[in-house]
C-alpha cells in the first residue's frame, strides 16, 4: 500500500513535469502565461516587503506574553516567532498568489487548459458561462480555498516555536498542506470547463490523494525558487489539467 502511494505521488510529480515539457514546446502559451504572473508577483512582492519591514514589531507584538521575560530568553522566542511568521506567510502567499494569479489571468489560462486539452480531442461538453458569472464563481472559489488554509496556517505557526521541530518537521508538513490546496487551485481551469465546483475538485482529487500531493509538493517546490513561481505557473496550468483529466478517469496518454 505505501509503495503504491509512493508510485503515485511519483505520478503527480510527472504530470507537472509533462506540462512544462507542453507548455515550452509553444512560444505563444509562453507570453500568455508569463503576463498575469508577472503582474502577481509585483503586487507580492511589495507585500512581503512590507512583512521584512515590520517583522520586528509582528513578532513582538505576537509574543506579547514574552514581555517582561529575561532578555536572552525573550529574543529567541521573537526569533522563533519571526520565522514562523516567515514561514506561515510563504505558504498563505504561495496559495494566495495561485489564486490571484489565476483570477488575474483567466482568459490567458483557460487558453492554456485549452490547448492541452485539444490534444485529447477537446472538450465536447464544455460549458461557456458569461465572464461575469465564471469571475464571481471563482473569486468564491478562491476565497474558500484561501480562508481554509489560513485556518490550517494558525496551527502551523504554533508549531513553529517548537525547536527543531518548528524548522524541519513543520516546513514539510506546510509544503505538503500547501501542495494539497495547489493541486486544488491548479485542476480549477479544467473542472471549470466542464461546469464544476470547487466541492467536485475535492472529491475528485482525494480519490487520487497521492498523484495529487505529488504534483502540488513539486509546484510548491518550484514556486519557493526566485522567480519560479513566475516561469512554473503556466506550466502547472498545463499540468493540471493533465491531473484534472486523469482524476475525472479522462486519457492523458495521446
Amino acid at each position: 500500500m505505501a509503495g503504491r502511494a509512493v508510485s503515485e505521488f511519483f505520478v503527480g510529480v510527472r504530470l507537472l513535469l509533462r506540462g512544462i515539457g507542453r507548455y515550452v514546446r509553444s512560444p505563444k502559451l509562453i507570453l500568455l502565461g508569463l503576463i498575469p504572473a508577472v503582474l502577481s508577483l509585483l503586487l507580492f512582492v511589495g507585500l512581503f516587503t512590507l512583512l521584512f519591514v515590520y517583522l520586528d514589531e509582528l513578532s513582538a507584538e505576537v509574543t506579547w506574553f514574552a514581555d517582561d521575560w529575561a532578555e536572552g530568553l525573550r529574543d529567541s522566542v521573537r526569533l522563533f516567532a519571526g520565522i514562523a511568521l516567515i514561514g506561515v506567510s510563504g505558504l498563505v502567499a504561495v496559495v494566495s498568489y495561485t489564486a490571484v494569479t489565476l483570477l488575474i489571468g483567466d482568459p490567458f489560462y483557460e487558453a492554456i487548459g485549452a490547448a492541452v486539452e485539444e490534444d485529447f480531442g477537446g472538450v465536447p461538453d464544455a460549458v461557456d458561462l458569461p465572464w461575469h458569472q465564471e469571475l464571481r464563481r471563482s473569486i468564491f472559489d478562491a476565497l474558500r480555498l484561501l480562508a481554509v488554509s489560513v485556518m490550517i496556517a494558525i496551527p502551523l505557526f504554533a508549531g513553529g516555536f517548537i525547536p527543531v521541530v518548528g524548522q524541519t518537521v513543520i516546513p514539510v508538513l506546510g509544503a505538503f498542506v500547501g501542495g494539497w490546496f495547489l493541486a486544488l487551485e491548479m485542476v480549477a481551469v479544467a473542472f471549470n470547463r466542464r461546469g464544476l465546483r470547487l466541492p467536485d475538485r475535492r472529491v475528485a482529487l482525494r480519490k487520487h490523494r497521492a498523484s495529487a500531493l505529488g504534483f502540488g509538493v513539486a509546484v510548491f517546490c518550484c514556486f519557493l525558487i526566485p522567480l519560479g513561481a513566475v516561469l512554473i505557473m503556466p506550466a502547472a496550468v498545463a499540468g493540471g489539467t493533465l491531473l484534472a483529466r486523469r482524476s475525472l478517469g479522462l486519457s492523458i496518454e495521446q
